[in-house]
């Protein structure tokens, strides 16, 4: 896995457009007392579900390779002049 320019901030923005995407979608919000692997985890399946992101492999399905999924995701959808991707 290579490692991506910024991807803390990557995944941070993929978790807050993630979340606005799942209360879209008609899924309630997380409660406070849900983990940040557990939202990360929740964020990845809704879009693997919807067909946004392909699939980790079962045995890849793990926290450090789905945030890069999300990092990945993020980096796709925003323009190319985005601060994040300078």
């Amino acid at each position: 896995m290579k490692k991506i320019k910024n991807e803390q901030k990557l995944i941070k923005k993929a978790m807050e457009l993630g979340i606005a995407f799942a209360k879209k979608q008609g899924y309630d919000d997380f409660d406070k007392g849900i983990s940040d692997k557990e939202k990360v985890e929740c964020i990845y399946r809704l879009l693997v579900d919807v067909k946004q992101i392909t699939p980790l492999s079962p045995d890849q399905e793990d926290g450090p390779n789905m945030k890069h999924k999300l990092a990945i995701w993020i980096s796709r959808l925003l323009p190319p002049d985005h601060e994040l991707l300078q």
